[in-house]
């Protein structure tokens, strides 16, 4: 296996930011209905930053990985700099090859971060 394999596998088994938050400002819920993943995240923006955030999913290993590994990308940046994220940029936060299939699991997050963005 390699090391990026056994990081996804770590975040799946523990995933950081699993959790909902007491008074986020915003939340959202997405799915992917082609493998049932389901999706709902949360957070708390305070001048502009992201203080805290949190998901919580019923979903694959990559979906749940990528969820954990972007909330952990994004917390205390600038909600302003959110909105450059790319699917790239996910993508290579995962650093594995992964099918078309697979990449729409591993897209989850992003889709649900843009929709807070937007919200």
């Amino acid at each position: 296996m390699s090391i990026y394999a056994d990081i996804i596998l770590d975040h799946y088994q523990y995933p950081r930011n699993n959790k909902k938050l007491d008074v986020p400002t915003s939340t959202v819920d997405v799915s992917n209905p082609l493998c049932g993943d389901e999706l709902h995240m949360e957070l708390i923006e305070k001048n502009g930053k992201v203080v805290e955030i949190g998901f919580t999913a019923v979903g694959c290993a990559i979906s749940i990985a990528s969820a954990s590994m972007l909330t952990e990308y994004v917390k205390g940046k600038r909600v302003k700099d959110l909105v450059e994220i790319s699917k790239d940029d996910v993508l290579r936060l995962l650093n594995i090859e992964l099918t078309p299939n697979r990449i729409k699991c591993a897209l989850l997050s992003w889709e649900a971060l843009k929709k807070l963005m937007d919200s």
